[in-house]
């Protein structure tokens, strides 16, 4: 055990960041679909505690180890569990009202400014290929996938998307735009459009533009041909500060997973933990 937390970064005495909290499981427990009863006659194995899954979810998460090698030891359950559990808990939605949750709790304590947003995306190497994945132009037309993501003016991701990795940034722009929930968390209407958004030359087509003011907001968006210190790098940094902790998580610095939807339930999963830490934070 000692040597799988000293190549996962946890110093020793430390909480590994894959044990789940009594404070973040309070959050997650009712959001679980409920199971199924079990059969009177011939019922089976006695299913294993949600919570020990989670964590053996999150071990994977974090230190990118294949699902069939997770230790036993660790008392999380088989890897084929975890997964099924991962699974099925995406198809209920749990990851994404987590996430809705917890952004709500971060504007109810003052920690969300939707005065701007900021969009960007970033490659990843797909090595098993699957959905959403296309040859990379950054990577020798190797097979990969593309994380599309926008935060608040303060690094806070509002959504995420996978794409392949030959999709034009722009392309996602307006749906992740759609893609942010009206966030609650003090009275009065739902807040779900930023006022502007900042974005890079990427982005630079102006019927994005129009259809950006369509929707109240306005666009930020550097020119491309123009010379570099428009200074709109001073607002931007946050979202490539916000990938660069999504790939902190090792199971995104790569797409290990065929199926899409794996995937994209890691990085929803990977924002809510973001997020949860910025509410911790906060609190501290």
């Amino acid at each position: 055990m000692d040597g799988r937390l000293a190549c996962s970064g946890v110093r020793r005495g430390e909480q590994p960041p894959w044990i789940v909290s009594d404070e973040l499981w309070a959050e997650i427990a009712p959001l679980l679909p409920p199971r199924a009863p079990r059969r009177r006659r011939y019922p089976g194995r006695k299913p294993l505690d949600d919570r020990k899954v989670l964590c053996g979810i999150l071990f994977v998460l974090y230190t990118a180890i294949p699902w069939e090698h997770l230790p036993q030891e660790l008392g999380f359950g088989s890897g084929m569990t975890c997964w099924r559990r991962l699974r099925d808990w995406n198809d209920a939605g749990v990851w994404q009202q987590l996430h809705e949750v917890l952004l709500g709790k971060l504007r109810a304590a003052g920690q969300l400014d939707m005065s701007r947003a900021v969009i960007d995306g970033s490659h990843v190497r797909a090595l098993k290929g699957g959905p959403k994945t296309g040859p990379s132009p950054v990577d020798r037309r190797k097979p990969g996938s593309k994380h599309h993501v926008i935060t608040d003016a303060g690094g806070i991701p509002l959504a995420v998307s996978l794409t392949g990795g030959n999709r034009h940034d722009v392309t996602q722009l307006l749906p992740l735009i759609d893609k942010v929930p009206p966030i609650k968390g003090i009275r009065g209407r739902p807040r779900q459009r930023p006022d502007r958004i900042y974005a890079d030359r990427g982005y630079d087509y102006d019927i994005y533009r129009r259809a950006l003011r369509t929707r109240g907001i306005t666009p930020v968006i550097a020119r491309r041909g123009v010379d570099h210190g428009s200074g709109l790098g001073t607002r931007r940094w946050v979202v490539e500060q916000t990938i660069a902790l999504l790939h902190w998580f090792r199971r995104l610095r790569m797409r290990w997973e065929i199926r899409d939807d794996i995937h994209q339930a890691f990085l929803t999963l990977a924002c809510a933990i973001i997020c949860w830490r910025r509410l911790q934070h906060s609190k501290s």
